[in-house]
């Protein structure tokens, strides 16, 4: 996914007593491109949604707030099912991945009070000049 390389954020959307609950996240991709990973405190709401509602969405895009975006943006929508990683080899081995995109963060990765999500990545959408639109299903 090209975004995944020149696009450090996304905007997650969880569900929070029947409203949508968006929030700002720093995200990786997995190298096979079929997960999501992502780093929160345990003690935020979108890690609270999460437990009681794995079904998210995240919105990446690379808008840079110029009239030329109307053309030029791109985004992709992924919609998946996430969950917090337990602690364990698992749990390094993608927090490495994380930590290669963003070097800064490695320390508040390996916080106790710090949750690493995993996406596992079902739909993509890709929306390119407002309305070019390509679905994929991820297997």
């Amino acid at each position: 996914m090209i975004l995944d390389r020149t696009e450090p954020h996304a905007v997650l959307a969880t569900e929070s007593a029947g409203q949508p609950y968006t929030s700002l996240i720093a995200y990786a991709l997995t190298p096979d491109a079929k997960r999501l990973l992502f780093i929160t405190p345990r003690r935020t709401q979108k890690f609270k949604n999460i437990l009681r509602n794995r079904r998210v969405s995240l919105l990446i895009d690379n808008r840079r707030n110029t009239d030329e975006d109307y053309m030029s943006a791109e985004s992709v929508t992924i919609m998946g099912t996430a969950r917090p990683v337990k602690r364990g080899p698992t749990r390094m081995e993608l927090a490495t991945i994380f930590a290669r995109k963003h070097p800064r963060l490695t320390r508040i990765i390996s916080s106790p009070a710090t949750a690493l999500i995993l996406v596992q990545i079902t739909v993509c959408i890709h929306v390119t000049r407002f309305q070019s639109v390509t679905i994929w299903e991820v297997k």
